[in-house]
């Protein structure tokens, strides 16, 4: 028979106890606090992931995954599945079984038909529709000229972009998130859903960032803005149920990284989440 606790050892157990507890609350708290410090977890040359919490600074922003992409170590490639010869659009699990990238995200946005919206180029050649004369953000890649950096985000309102003799063998316009101004180029309509994300970072790398709920671009816009750190300009690509990011189990297998990271695996080989057919997606595979 168990004998009831007298107030005496009630407020004995609590005094005991609350510390513990206070102690285990600060542990748990400080990704939301500290939210710069996203912890990559490195799983090929030039190309890291993370779960990233952004922090109290974007209490709207859910968490995202993160990846950190070195072009001088990896090469783009854009794929449409028209340009292809494909009779229709793949899931982004098929288009990596298809292509064997390390890495694939949804490309911008396209019509009910499955025609791009806007600039589109691989190797060169234009394989989508005309220039969008609103959205102002071309992700571009793999230069034709030897020298400068290998991917940038341009922002088409003040960076030239030859159509008929492009500078970058791979380009895709989307929307302009953030401009070197730092000015968030998209208005605070109040309208949420999931986003991807494409942002150059001063040192030359590329980030990509998938939210893992809904949330306005001007709210994602702002606080890659304001929190992560060596932001150059960001563009947003297609939202809602094409947002997309994979990275396939096989690249989980180095030494360290599934024991360390074992929660992430899911969220990032797509076993963790349905996927939509997406007509153009942009992989990266070593050079």
């Amino acid at each position: 028979m168990v004998t009831p606790r007298t107030p005496w050892s009630l407020r004995h157990y609590i005094a005991r106890c609350l510390p513990r507890l206070v102690l285990v609350l600060l542990c748990l708290t400080p990704a939301r606090t500290h939210a710069a410090e996203i912890q990559w977890e490195p799983l090929a040359d030039g190309l890291a992931v993370s779960i990233w919490q952004p922090g109290d600074r974007c209490r709207e922003v859910p968490s995202l995954l993160a990846v950190d992409i070195d072009p001088e170590r990896q090469r783009f490639s854009i794929h449409n599945y028209a340009e292809e010869g494909l009779v229709a659009p793949l899931t982004i699990d098929d288009w990596q079984t298809r292509t064997g990238h390390l890495l694939l995200f949804n490309a911008g946005l396209f019509r009910v038909d499955f025609s791009y919206l806007g600039l589109l180029y691989h190797n060169g050649r234009s394989v989508g529709g005309r220039r969008h004369a609103i959205w102002q953000g071309l992700f571009a890649a793999e230069p034709t000229a030897s020298s400068g950096r290998k991917a940038r985000v341009l922002d088409l309102t003040v960076d030239a972009f030859d159509e008929r003799h492009p500078a970058y063998r791979e380009a895709a316009q989307a929307l302009m998130l953030v401009d070197r101004k730092g000015t968030v180029r998209v208005r605070e309509t109040g309208k949420q859903a999931y986003q991807t994300v494409v942002a150059e970072a001063e040192n030359g790398h590329m980030f990509i960032f998938k939210t893992l709920g809904v949330v306005s671009l001007h709210g994602i816009g702002r606080c890659v803005r304001d929190v992560v750190p060596g932001i150059r300009q960001a563009m947003a690509m297609d939202g809602g149920s094409s947002a997309d990011v994979l990275v396939p189990a096989s690249l989980w297998t180095r030494e360290g990284a599934l024991q360390a990271r074992a929660s992430w695996r899911p969220m990032f080989d797509g076993s963790g989440a349905a996927h939509i057919p997406l007509p153009t997606v942009i992989g990266i595979s070593p050079r």
